[in-house]
């Protein structure tokens, strides 16, 4: 009797495989597939802007989404949470776009994924739309594209801060234990570092934003060379690059600011941060600094991450969880940046239990994956889990499309998907276990560790540490 073994790597390869047929992909599903790859096609305007488009006719529906190559990581000395501030200005209109009336167009027509991100590396907008409304979606991001500063005023100005102000209040300040990032990310990256700041801003620097900084912001970054149009979906090549040449092509190009190199981070020593907060139970946080997204190691990072707290049968949970029980939860993330990336854990004890009870036992764990490492099943189940979230994430052509901008500003490559897909693939546990071993020394982190004081507030604050 044939006995079937289940190779969940193989099975992450299959359902991609499958994804890829459906939506038109390159490869075939076969015994031995090639790696799947996006169909699409690059090209550029006069004035700089980057065109990208991806044919998908499933569905009758079309999303653009564009990146400005300009995140927090760019904004100058004393104007911390300008991009992000800047992110909520392009929603409010532009010459030809009434006050609050970019949703309400959109809406009408049955948009759906309306959006914007900021991130410390770039701002994104996209909406996806029916096919026979893509004029509409381009004309909107043409309009605030070219047109954005003869509407921004003092009142949308001052209103849009307030607003960011009130999310900060709500995400942050407000948050039980939602100022500690803050505090790693002031620790790890020193004064200067375009990470040194969160992308949320602070209260400071914004109150002292002007409008003329808004124009000269703008100005500065939001140039059609400094941006990628990626458009995916149901759409005719051949009209809708005359859709993208009318409304876009006659945006003047500008000059874009030279970025210097910026070193990377390390740490000579174990750092300690102790901070007191308004909650219930302590929490610990490890950090290390860790290599740029898409550099060699992140991949195996990631896949480390997943090996330690993803599932209830992964280390840490079931060693902390399940049968220590002096946790209530841990989790572990790689999150990757352009600049650098930062792998982080971060464990909250039960009730009764200390921070440092949590902090021993993850030590001991991560000594074990340093000195004996990672087992095949173990990898394989993160595998599965990273390959088949980056699968079934192909299946709508907004996140196809955002991936498609993802690839084209972190590697020049908008076709990276099958090396993306490679870098897990060929990761094994001698790979996973010498990146636990060089990036995640016992001596050389930031410990964060947060007591519960009443009185202190919720977000928690700063003691001392070092």
């Amino acid at each position: 009797m044939l006995r079937r073994i289940f190779d969940p790597t193989r099975w992450a390869r299959t359902a991609l495989a499958a994804v890829t047929a459906s939506v038109t992909l390159v490869a075939a599903p076969t015994a031995q597939a090639e790696p799947p790859s996006l169909s699409l096609e690059k090209t550029h305007l006069a004035n700089g802007l980057e065109v990208i488009l991806h044919e998908d006719h499933r569905t009758p529906i079309v999303t653009t989404n564009i990146w400005y190559h300009v995140g927090s990581k760019d904004e100058p000395a004393g104007r911390n949470g300008f991009a992000h501030l800047f992110e909520h200005l392009m929603f409010q209109g532009s010459k030809h776009v009434p006050e609050d009336a970019y949703f309400r167009f959109l809406e009408r027509v049955g948009a759906t994924d309306v959006n914007g991100t900021t991130s410390t590396d770039r701002t994104n907008y996209y909406e996806t739309v029916p096919k026979n409304r893509l004029n509409l979606a381009l004309w909107l991001e043409s309009d605030r594209m070219g047109f954005l500063l003869s509407h921004v005023d003092e009142l949308t100005f001052t209103g849009q801060r307030d607003v960011v102000k009130n999310e900060r209040r709500q995400n942050y300040e407000n948050a039980p234990y939602g100022l500690v990032g803050q505090y790693i990310y002031e620790r790890l990256y020193p004064v200067g570092h375009p990470y040194h700041f969160l992308t949320i801003g602070t209260p400071r620097d914004l109150d002292a934003a002007s409008l003329e900084d808004v124009k000269a912001f703008f100005r500065t970054w939001y140039a059609p060379n400094n941006a990628t149009l990626v458009i995916a979906g149901d759409f005719d090549r051949t009209k809708t690059l005359e859709l993208v040449g009318k409304y876009f092509g006659p945006i003047p190009s500008g000059p874009v600011p030279a970025r210097g190199p910026v070193p990377p981070v390390t740490l000579a020593k174990e750092v300690r941060l102790d901070v007191s907060a308004g909650v219930e139970l302590p929490r610990v946080y490890i950090t290390w600094p860790t290599p740029p997204m898409f550099a060699p190691g992140d991949g195996d990072l990631d896949l480390l991450s997943h090996v330690l707290s993803s599932g209830k049968t992964s280390r840490l949970y079931k060693k902390l969880v399940y049968d220590l029980q002096i946790a209530a939860d841990v989790s572990a993330s790689q999150d990757s940046s352009q600049l650098g990336s930062t792998f982080g854990i971060v464990a909250t004890a039960q009730p009764g239990h200390t921070a440092q009870e949590l902090l021993k036992a993850i030590d001991e764990e991560l000594a074990l994956v340093r000195s004996g490492g990672v087992k095949g099943e173990e990898l394989a189940r993160a595998k599965t889990s990273v390959l088949s979230g980056l699968t079934f994430s192909l299946e709508r052509t907004a996140s196809r499309a955002d991936r498609i901008n993802l690839y084209n500003q972190y590697m020049s490559d908008p076709r990276y998907l099958p090396k993306d897909i490679a870098r897990y693939e060929q990761a094994t546990a001698s790979t996973v276990q010498d990146v636990a071993r060089r990036y995640l020394p016992a001596d050389k982190r930031i410990v964060t560790v947060v007591t519960p004081e009443k009185g202190a507030p919720v977000a928690g604050r700063l003691k001392g540490g070092s």
